[in-house]
């Protein structure tokens, strides 16, 4: 495999940065948890000594080199893209979950060819090391969030462990729970939509509530978490957990939107008003908790996932409106936040 010499100062900027987050911040570098591994795998160096700790402290002044190992090419379409950090937190020879930035698609499509995800799993894994039941384009995907939708998600790292996944989605535990912020205060503290959803014949970017023949069954739950009272130019906000126990592209939107409580900040199906939406360009959704049985090992996989710094400084920005928790949100709530 072919590689490269990386030479490096450390700034003031990164003076006592542990070295795995130093290598990733440097241009042209791969992800955190790939220069973890170049550390682990003895490919650097500070001040002409070898690394031994991908925890270890960089010092203003050290000078750091790493040897780079740029990945070869393989058959298939996309092109390996090592450059897209994954925010790993579980990894084994089986699957990978991850924690999703925004702004990151999932796989290629119009005005996305090399910037997916599917393209920082071909450079962490190869073509030859994830599943391809989704076809060529969609290595290792087994569901996916919208391109502005952040936090957890799973990929496979085989057909087999890539099927048994898909199947635990289809009988529906494979439990998925996401965070949401939406407009309006909503009266009961639990409830259940259950509807067919299908492409909007109006606006073919949408997705639509439908009864048509062709339209695909859709059911969220959802639990209140925490209220927050209306101001001069809203009508109050309401923080809620909802539960997939299906994946229709954009179901979650769709169906709060449905019943009247739009997502904060979402572009296609909430309120354009920048006032009401905190300045937020995307919608406030995030996968927060995902737990399921290893379709090999049989361990449980559970994880949480606080919330990113622009949807916890929406909610820091309410904390004066709150109306109070429910008891779902005395137990949650305090595990969005780092």
């Amino acid at each position: 495999m072919p590689s490269r010499i990386v030479n490096l100062l450390v700034g003031p900027e990164s003076d006592g940065m542990r070295l795995d987050a130093f290598l990733a911040a440097a241009p042209d570098m791969p992800s955190r948890s790939a220069c973890a591994r170049l550390v682990e795998g003895g490919a650097v160096s500070i001040n002409e000594t070898p690394a031994t700790s991908k925890s270890e402290k960089v010092l203003l002044g050290d000078r750091v080199r790493a040897l780079v190992d740029e990945p070869d090419a393989e058959p298939g379409p996309l092109a390996p893209n090592p450059y897209i950090p994954l925010d790993i937190r579980f990894e084994d020879e089986h699957l990978i979950v991850l924690s999703k930035q925004a702004g990151l698609v999932c796989h290629p499509s119009p005005g996305h060819v090399d910037d997916t995800l599917a393209n920082a799993l071909v450079a962490h894994c190869g073509y030859a090391h994830l599943g391809m039941l989704q076809g060529e384009e969609r290595p290792g995907i087994v569901h996916r969030l919208d391109m502005d939708t952040t936090g957890l998600m799973v990929a496979a790292k085989d057909d087999e462990t890539q099927k048994a996944l898909q199947d635990l989605i289809r009988l529906r535990v494979l439990d998925r729970r996401y965070i949401a912020l939406v407009h309006g205060p909503i009266a009961h503290d639990e409830g259940t939509i259950e509807t067919g959803i299908a492409r909007s014949t109006r606006d073919r970017v949408r997705m639509a509530v439908s009864d048509a023949p062709g339209a695909r069954e859709a059911i969220t739950t959802f639990r209140v978490l925490e209220r927050y009272e209306a101001g001069r130019r809203d009508e109050g906000y309401t923080l809620v957990e909802c539960h997939l126990y299906t994946g229709r592209t954009h179901q979650i939107r769709v169906h709060m939107r449905h019943v009247g409580h739009p997502l904060v900040g979402d572009p296609l199906y909430g309120r354009g008003d920048d006032r009401v939406n905190f300045g937020l360009t995307r919608q406030f959704l995030h996968s927060w908790r995902i737990s399921f049985e290893h379709p090999v090992t049989g361990e449980t996989v559970k994880l949480a996932d606080t919330l990113p710094d622009d949807l916890l400084d929406v909610l820091e920005s309410l904390d004066e409106r709150s109306m109070g928790r429910t008891q779902a949100g005395e137990m949650i709530c305090p595990r969005l936040r780092p």
